[in-house]
């Protein structure tokens, strides 16, 4: 069975791994924090993994909140490193040192920090309490899940039906303003839509008595109302076609159902979509990929059947 080892990061602060056999004489003391293909991990491995999160966040998902989600961030970040090892994905010092006068740079560092070691020094230690060398570390590791995550969505071309990419235009340039009011129950928002549409001034008499509860998003595009309001796109261009004023009857948002009443509309200038449609064309590949990745590290995951122990073997 081979092994990926990692260096302790005292001595050297980034992931190495290794294909020598594991072997009685060459694990010494190490213990296991958990495996994954059926290879033992390192317990200085999982350290150092949650030493970059635990400065960084997560730079490759949704920041871990709870201790569940920590682990499952920490896993992944582990095998990306793995794979990325696996594939052959290095990192040069010159990246390295890009990446640190990013950083730098936007911290307005007052310093050459390749010229003023100390400086260097001092600063990474007072901004993250590491020796320079493990922060180097920290960022050869995050250059290389992100040139292997970069990798595997090149390798994806999808194709664009012309619809699309028309559609994507057309949700972003049609406006639509609207006050809306949400209930939890569709019956609820029946009753309050049936009072509303045979009652002229039944809407604004209920928002006198309880105006918190009437939102206005303001007038922004369908593509906004549908990705953070959760507006479903039949209703939203249905009320793209409705009269100033009118009410249209429940349809779901982001939580529940809403009532709505029309109050703005800006129409796309479609004549403009000849000019813009390669970006568009750019936008929608660029999602694909982003969905063909994820896609790609949920089924990598499953391969690698990872088990976590409860407690670390030796």
């Amino acid at each position: 069975m081979n092994i990926f080892a990692i260096l302790l990061a005292v001595i050297l602060p980034n992931m190495a791994f290794s294909e020598e056999p594991l072997s009685v004489e060459n694990k010494g003391a190490s213990a296991y924090a958990g495996s994954f293909f059926d290879i033992p991990v390192p317990i200085e491995n999982y350290y150092f993994v949650k030493g970059v999160i635990a400065i960084f966040g997560n730079k490759f998902g949704p920041q871990p909140n709870t201790p569940e989600e920590q682990e499952n961030a920490a896993w992944e970040q582990l095998l990306l490193s793995y794979e990325a090892f696996r594939r052959g994905i290095n990192v040069s010092d010159e990246e390295v040192g890009q990446e640190v006068g990013k950083i730098l740079g936007a911290e307005k560092a007052a310093f050459d920090w390749k010229k003023d070691k100390d400086a260097y020094e001092k600063w990474v230690k007072e901004k993250t309490n590491l020796a320079a060398a493990v922060f180097e570390g920290y960022l050869r590791h995050l250059i290389q899940i992100h040139k292997l995550r970069q990798k595997i969505m090149e390798s994806v071309e999808p194709p664009v039906p012309g619809q699309e990419a028309y559609q994507e235009f057309l949700n972003e340039n049609n406006n639509l303003g609207v006050e809306l009011l949400q209930f939890d129950k569709l019956q609820d928002a029946t009753a309050f839509y049936q009072k509303a549409r045979r009652g002229p001034n039944f809407w604004e008499e209920e928002k006198k008595k309880r105006p918190e509860d009437f939102k206005r998003p303001g007038s922004v595009s369908l593509e906004f109302l549908m990705d953070l309001w959760g507006f479903d796109k039949a209703a939203s261009y249905r009320m793209m076609k409705m009269k100033i004023g009118q009410i249209h009857p429940p349809a779901p948002i982001y939580k529940g159902f809403g009532v709505f009443k029309i109050l703005t509309q800006g129409q796309a200038d479609r004549s403009r979509y000849a000019k813009v449609k390669k970006g568009y064309y750019e936008q929608i590949k660029e999602r694909e990929r982003a969905k063909a990745l994820r896609e790609w590290t949920e089924d990598l995951k499953k391969q690698a059947n990872i088990k976590i122990y409860e407690e670390p073997k030796s």
